[in-house]
């Protein structure tokens, strides 16, 4: 069973640079998407980008240019590293994983959440 843990966040200012880690344990050497995604208080969660582990990464609009995802296989870990943050980015970020749902942005097709870290981009 796979299962994900958060580290990383902070405050930062605007402009400046966070990353946030997400460890991925148990079995993910099926084709798995893992997401990360943002819900800031009174506001719907929101997609900001997901890679697969086959191979291949994608950005909502917001995210592109200003944020990158990886993932290391070797450490089972995936990265947010998020440049030119701005307060709007503010929220609390969630890592997640599905198993064979091919490349989704959907927060509807994760079954698997990690625990959630806070940003806060101040001005």
């Amino acid at each position: 069973q796979v299962q994900l843990a958060q580290s990383g966040g902070g405050s930062v200012q605007a402009g400046g640079s966070l990353s946030l880690s997400c460890s991925v344990s148990g079995d993910t050497s099926t084709d798995t998407c893992i997401g990360w995604f943002r819900q800031a208080p009174g506001k719907e969660r929101e997609e900001v980008a997901a890679v697969r582990t086959v191979g291949g990464t994608y950005y909502t609009d917001s995210a592109l240019g200003r944020f990158t995802v990886s993932l290391d296989n070797a450490k089972n870990t995936q990265y947010l590293i998020m440049n030119s943050l701005k307060p709007e980015d503010s929220g609390m970020y969630y890592c997640a994983a599905e198993l064979r749902v091919g490349a989704t942005l959907n927060s509807d097709d994760f079954g698997i959440w990690g625990q959630g870290t806070q940003v806060t981009v101040y001005s």
